[in-house]
């Protein structure tokens, strides 16, 4: 009887010692972001573009440089302008390498080309995937006097699953920037 009763205590200790049960939630995490409707950003630069209502533009402290900020998505796009002295191969060269830098972290890295020549709209949009620190970077030019860059950064550590829903959303409001691009003069 007693080796029973020992016997019985010792099952009940060792089942109870195992880890704690967690509930799980019901289905997945979806994040919601609003319909965007774009407004035009219009300034003394020599740019102007669309950007969506749900992010804010805010000054760099550089000349034509400005923050696209994105604070529920704790996301920043950094546009810079440079402007061309026969110099636009450079510029290009550039870019390419602050995207290659990336080759480290990036799982791939896509390119698409774009080109407006009724609006003297040229570049290409990088979508660099993976844990890397940015995930996408853009540069538009009008081959002579005008060159912007786009470069897209998060303020969290790079979890391309959990950042994909808001990369998504950027990109297509990138998109609508490099589409209702224009030059000034």
């Amino acid at each position: 009887m007693f080796k029973n009763l020992a016997f019985t205590l010792l099952t009940i200790l060792a089942i109870s010692c195992s880890d704690d049960v967690k509930p799980r939630p019901k289905g997945e995490l979806r994040l919601d972001y609003p319909q965007p409707k774009y407004q035009l950003f219009n300034n003394n630069c020599a740019y102007t573009f669309e950007y969506s209502d749900f992010a804010q533009i805010v000054d760099a402290k550089k000349s034509c440089w400005y923050y696209l900020r994105y604070p529920k998505m704790k996301a920043n796009v950094l546009i810079t302008y440079f402007p061309v002295k026969n110099n636009t191969q450079e510029q290009i060269k550039e870019v390419e390498k602050m995207v290659y830098k990336h080759t480290i972290r990036a799982s791939a890295i896509e390119t698409k080309t774009f080109s407006y020549p009724k609006n003297k709209v040229y570049g290409n949009m990088y979508e660099l995937k993976g844990e890397t620190a940015s995930n996408i970077q853009i540069f538009v030019t009008d081959s002579t006097r005008h060159f912007v860059t786009a470069n897209l950064y998060f303020n969290t550590r790079p979890k391309p699953d959990s950042l994909a829903p808001a990369v998504n959303y950027i990109k297509n409001d990138l998109m609508k920037m490099i589409e209702t691009f224009r030059w000034k003069n």
